[in-house]
Order: structure tokens, then C-alpha cells, then sequence
């Protein structure tokens, strides 16, 4: 009777061990999920600040093709007291216009730097230095940064001087 336990125990293992071999664990399916990077607003702040240097340059420089090339093409420029200058053609001439005053010195200074996945708010002061008098103005600025096919270029740009405004006749 051992024997024949023995016999059947064996026979019941054996082809529980070739059944079990022949098994074969499915490959894992791949994820069709896609996951977005997440965004990381402080590590943007940088490459702007770097880009508002080219920019204050670019005006000192009389580089209009470097400023041109900021800007989306369908960007506009709010000048303090005069109508806004949308699309780049017309920025492209306001620009000659302000590097025709002889920019000796620009510099922008970021202070507040908010925004999303698509548009990025910088906002902060300026100090610029201008003609053969070399006035000096200062004054505050807001751009909106527009992302466009993973570039980072200038959708909207405001400016006005912290100098009173003349006074009235």
C-alpha cells in the first residue's frame, strides 16, 4: 500500500512539475498612458531673466533682427501714450524708432515671474539710459511669454516710466 501511495504521489507531482514548467508568465502590456512632465515654473524663471538680458542688449547693440526674432508673430507692444503696435513688421519699426534715441544702457530686473504651461508672466522694473544727454528713466514692465512649438518668445510687452506725468496747462 506504500508503495502504491508512493507511486501515485509521485506520478501526481510529476506532472504537476512538467504542467507548471510549460506555464509561461504573459509579458506585461505596455502603458498607452502618456505622462506629461510636470511643471516646474522656478526652473523657467532663468531662462527668462537670460532672454531679458538678450533683449536690454540686443537695444544697446541696435540689433533688430535679435529683438525681431523675440516675438511671436502675432505679438503686440502697448508704448506708454500711443495706440498699440501689434504683429512684429510694426514692432520692428517701433524698435527702430527707440534704438534711433541711442540706447548707451538697459537693464530689466525681474521681481514677480508667475504663469502656466503656456503663457509665463515676468514683471519688474527697468532702468535705461538714453541720447546724447544720456537721460537716465526708470520705470516697470510686464511681458507675457507665450510657449510656441517649445520656445519661449514675447506675446505681449508693456512699459511706462516711473516719471511723473507733465503737468496739466
Amino acid at each position: 500500500m506504500k508503495a502504491g501511495f508512493a507511486i501515485v504521489w509521485i506520478a501526481t507531482f510529476s506532472s504537476l512539475l512538467v504542467v507548471g514548467c510549460g506555464k509561461t508568465t504573459p509579458a506585461p502590456t505596455p502603458s498607452t498612458e502618456v505622462t506629461a512632465s510636470p511643471f516646474e515654473l522656478d526652473k523657467l524663471r532663468p531662462m527668462i531673466e537670460a532672454k531679458n538680458q538678450a533683449f536690454t542688449r540686443a537695444h544697446v547693440t541696435g540689433d533688430r533682427a535679435m529683438i525681431d526674432g523675440m516675438f511671436t508673430d502675432d505679438a503686440r507692444v502697448l508704448p506708454p501714450n500711443a495706440d498699440p503696435v501689434i504683429g512684429r513688421k510694426a514692432i520692428d519699426e517701433l524698435t527702430a524708432q527707440y534704438i534711433a534715441y541711442g540706447i548707451s544702457d538697459f537693464h530689466e530686473e525681474t521681481e514677480d515671474f508667475y504663469g502656466s504651461e503656456q503663457f509665463l508672466v515676468d514683471q519688474g522694473s527697468y532702468t535705461l539710459t538714453y541720447g546724447e544727454e544720456k537721460t537716465v528713466e526708470t520705470g516697470k514692465y510686464l511681458n507675457v511669454w507665450k510657449q510656441l512649438d517649445g520656445e519661449w518668445k514675447i506675446y505681449s510687452n508693456i512699459w511706462n516710466t516711473n516719471a511723473p506725468a507733465p503737468a496739466s496747462e
